[in-house]
Order: C-alpha cells, then sequence, then structure tokens
C-alpha cells in the first residue's frame, strides 16, 4: 500500500481525490492537514465522507508528514506549496503532486508577472513535470515532483495539441473561449460567487490577463514545437461544475473536417480518458468522470473545437490520480 497524504484537504479539489482514493486498492490515505483548530474529524468539514473514513485534520509541518506519506497531493493555493515541497523533498521520503499552479510554469519572471509574486523555488521549475499524460506520460513515471494541470487549461490543450502538432492549424491566432462551473473558484466564499451574484447569470472575467493564459501557450507550444500564441476569455456558468471550451483558429491550408477528425482519432487512439465524439459534446456528459470528450468543426474556413470535462476531476484530482498511477506503477485507469 502506498501511503498518502493529503496537504489542504477542506477544498472541492480534495473532497474529490479523498473519494478517488478510498476506492484505490493501492492506496491508503494516513495524513489529512488543515490549520482548522482541534482536529477535527474529515468528515464533519466533508459530510458526504462520513462513514467512509476515520481520519482527522492535523496542522503538521513537512517533515512530520513525510515521515508518514511516500505520496503527498498538495490541494494548498498557489504561493504555499512552494514552501512546503523543498523541506518534503529533501527528506527523500515522499514524492509531490501539486494541484496548484506553483511549479506549472517554467519561468520565475513568467510566474512573477502573471502572479503577482515572485517564486520561492525557482530552481525546481525546470525539474518538475507537468502532468498531463496524454502528452507527457514517458516522463511522468520517473519525477519526484508533479505540476498537475490546470482545469481550464486541460481543456484547451488536449484538443488544440494534436492540430498543432500536425501543422494543421497556425500557432500564432489561437482563440480560447471557456466556461467554468462555480466550483472552479474554490470553496473559499468570495463576492462574485454568491448564490445571488452568479445564479442566473453569465459572465466573462479576466479578460486578457487569466492566468492560465502562459499555462496554455508553454505546453502546447512544447508538445508542437511551435509559438503558440492564444486568446483566453473564460466564463462564470451558474452551474456546480464542469468546463466547456470552444477554440477557434484559422488552418494551415487545405483542410477537411474528415481529416480533422482523423488527427484527432489518431492521436488518441490510445488514451483511455479522451474520447473523441462526432455529436457536440455537453457538460453534463462527463460530469462525476475522468473524460475529456472532444469535437472538431470546419466552419467557413475557421477550424472550431469543442470539449468539455469535469473541472474537479479530470481537471484537478481525477488527474492527479492519473499521475500518481504512473509514478508508483498501477494500471493508469485504477480507481478512475
Amino acid at each position: 500500500m502506498v501511503r498518502i497524504a493529503i496537504l489542504g484537504a477542506t477544498g472541492y479539489s480534495a473532497v474529490e481525490l479523498i473519494k478517488l482514493l478510498l476506492r484505490h486498492p493501492e492506496a491508503e490515505i494516513t495524513v489529512a492537514t488543515s490549520r482548522q483548530e482541534g482536529n477535527p474529524p474529515l468528515a464533519s468539514v466533508h459530510p458526504s465522507l462520513f462513514g467512509r473514513t476515520n481520519l482527522r485534520l492535523e496542522d503538521l509541518g513537512p517533515v512530520a508528514v513525510a515521515a508518514r506519506a511516500d505520496c503527498v497531493f498538495s490541494c494548498l493555493p498557489h504561493g504555499v506549496t512552494t514552501s512546503l515541497v523543498p523541506q518534503l523533498l529533501a527528506t527523500g521520503r515522499c514524492r509531490v503532486i501539486d494541484l496548484s499552479a506553483d511549479y506549472r510554469l517554467r519561468s520565475a519572471d513568467v510566474y512573477q508577472e502573471w502572479y503577482g509574486e515572485r517564486h520561492a523555488d525557482p530552481e525546481r521549475l525546470a525539474s518538475a513535470v507537468y502532468g498531463l499524460p496524454e502528452l507527457f506520460r514517458d516522463q511522468i513515471p520517473a519525477a519526484t515532483l508533479i505540476a498537475n494541470p490546470g482545469c481550464y487549461p486541460t481543456s484547451a490543450i488536449l484538443p488544440l495539441a494534436p492540430l498543432l502538432k500536425e501543422r494543421i492549424i497556425e500557432p500564432d491566432d489561437l482563440i480560447v473561449d471557456s466556461k467554468s462551473g462555480v466550483s472552479g473558484a474554490g470553496r473559499t466564499p468570495k463576492l462574485t460567487t454568491l448564490f445571488p451574484e452568479c445564479n442566473e447569470s453569465v459572465s466573462a472575467y479576466n479578460v486578457g490577463r487569466h492566468r492560465h493564459t502562459p499555462e496554455i501557450e508553454q505546453v502546447l507550444s512544447t508538445a508542437s514545437g511551435l509559438t503558440a500564441n492564444i486568446v483566453f476569455t473564460p466564463h462564470l456558468i451558474p452551474m456546480d461544475r464542469g468546463i466547456l471550451t470552444t477554440t477557434y483558429s484559422r488552418p494551415r491550408g487545405e483542410v477537411s473536417e474528415e481529416r480533422l477528425f482523423d488527427v484527432m482519432r489518431s492521436f488518441y487512439a490510445n488514451e483511455p480518458f479522451v474520447r473523441v465524439v462526432d455529436h457536440l459534446p455537453g457538460t453534463k456528459d462527463s460530469s462525476g468522470t475522468n473524460y475529456c470528450d472532444i469535437t472538431v468543426r470546419l466552419v467557413r474556413g475557421r477550424v472550431i473545437t469543442i470539449s468539455c470535462l469535469d473541472n474537479l476531476i479530470k481537471g484537478a484530482s481525477g488527474a492527479a490520480v492519473q499521475n500518481f498511477n504512473l509514478l508508483f506503477g498501477f494500471p493508469e485507469t485504477t480507481a478512475l
């Protein structure tokens, strides 16, 4: 059994991760951390776990965590994980899967530009492996630090990467339009995610300055060998979970819709969690699953892709379990 620690166990991604790991035959959750006083039962924070675990929340330092875990999942906000990872890895006892954005970008300068603060562990950025198995599976098993992808980036990267890699679309005129459920904003209360504010309303936010922009560009560029430039516009949709992303791009030459589907299906033929579909997918199709559904259309000389995924699973905790399985040699679909 692989002993598991979950840092920041009170959030939405954390509870989805816990549910997946509780049914994993080779995983044992031994630590769940939080700064809450009194070591409350985990089920008191997540009532859906009542009767499924006796774990209590603990406020532990990284050395104490590493002594009780072989793999650490960090569900902490960005800027926090970097203060813990150096100490966790220095023990030589555990591997880390970070669900925050702290190790996704390779440049500390780019991180500072988009996140507004200096990176606390810049020398480790080059060695962290971006945990999107569909593109970087070969690099994951030997890694000690996995940067779990963002939910928006996953929904944009998976449909665009095959088309860029096959040189079918232009890399410098990519438009990404995404709609996300409210859980994507996290569990901490915010004015914009209060029910009276977001119910029966659709709104764009962080137009032209969303922090996932450089992550999408970096991964698409790395995967394709081209320099990708995107315009990314996220929207908040009044639903609990799910992301629908539509991308628009210009073909590099003559291309048919049949050819576009052939490229997609060939690229993802052996991927267990990417479904290339003929119909127009909706968020309910992938809700509660680790699937990303993708389709493609050719409309008036533009290539349009539509993708859907569950932001808390394929966009966060499900991808983390995929990475966990690859790190420790289990079948990739275990518990998923």
